[in-house]
């Protein structure tokens, strides 16, 4: 097995382990508390990565820090709830999966990466599997909800390719600290003036934010970052159509939801466009030797 496809295959269990995060919500947590739900998910594992770390940026770096905080948590994780709540849920995972399509073109714009069509092509082809994964045909729309969605979508595009942009000279676990830890002081002033006090957290509430906390951010996070700064931006994004694959799998496992043929169909489709946008950064250059566009 080579090393990047090592790469590629440790990158991708963290958005496998981020699909388990609507069954952990639904079933595990209290319900109506989305900005708390984000708050106790980033900044409690922040502050722990960083008692391990025992490292803070230098002062040049903290402005980058607050911005890629709040485009991979803040501001993603808030849009992703709005949208979660405002929309069917195949519709909004349906919109936020052209998350990959924007990463094409933004790793163009900031690290001078070549649009290849067949990045494109994969892009488009893994939103259609989502569509088929997710999407009902009964799927009521909702303008904020959809907005919400597509904001989730360019946020999350841009923290991935502003991460592999802005590296800090530092290992991918002080990288996730920091900006867990960032993302997490963001959203503390939100969730306590929009939000009531959690009621008393039962057993099973506290099993649903340890592994939100510890296993969905700070473990799957540090992961993620590591891929972001070893593999081609294009390479890295489409990764995330594992999700939503997971979620429903979980789903029928589970819950007993159902699977349906063009369920299992939208699997199929969604694996083979992440094969494809593998396939399509085979001659790229190594992304560790990529220079970023001086702009």
């Amino acid at each position: 097995m080579t090393s990047r496809t090592t790469d590629v295959l440790l990158t991708a269990t963290a958005p496998a382990i981020w699909g388990s995060t609507y069954i952990v919500t639904t079933e595990l947590l209290p319900a109506n508390y989305p900005l708390t739900v984000a708050l106790l998910r980033a900044l409690p594992a922040g502050l722990l990565l960083l008692l391990i770390v025992r490292r803070l940026p230098e002062r040049a770096w903290w402005s980058r820090i607050f911005v890629l905080g709040a485009l991979n948590f803040s501001i993603l994780w808030a849009m992703l709830f709005v949208a979660a709540y405002r929309l069917p849920g195949g519709v909004a995972a349906t919109i936020t999966s052209v998350q990959p399509l924007f990463v094409v073109f933004l790793a163009s714009f900031f690290l001078g990466s070549a649009v290849r069509a067949l990045s494109v092509a994969a892009a488009v082809v893994g939103i259609g599997g989502v569509a088929l994964l997710v999407l009902t045909p009964n799927a009521a729309l909702d303008a904020l909800g959809i907005a919400a969605a597509f904001a989730a979508a360019v946020s999350m595009a841009f923290g991935t390719v502003l991460s592999r942009r802005w590296q800090p000279p530092v290992s991918a676990l002080t990288f996730t600290a920091w900006q867990l830890t960032a993302g997490g002081l963001l959203l503390l002033p939100v969730a306590l003036w929009l939000e009531p006090p959690l009621p008393a957290l039962s057993a099973a509430n506290w099993i649903g934010f340890a592994w939100l906390g510890l296993v969905g951010a700070a473990l799957t996070y540090i992961v993620w970052f590591r891929g972001v700064a070893r593999l081609e931006s294009s390479a890295v994004a489409p990764l995330t159509f594992l999700s939503p694959v997971t979620a429903v799998i979980l789903g029928w496992a589970l819950l007993g939801q159902s699977l349906s043929v063009p369920q299992i169909v939208g699997i199929v489709v969604v694996i083979a466009s992440i094969w494809l946008s593998q396939h399509a950064q085979r001659g790229a250059p190594p992304a560790s030797l990529a220079r970023p566009a001086t702009r």
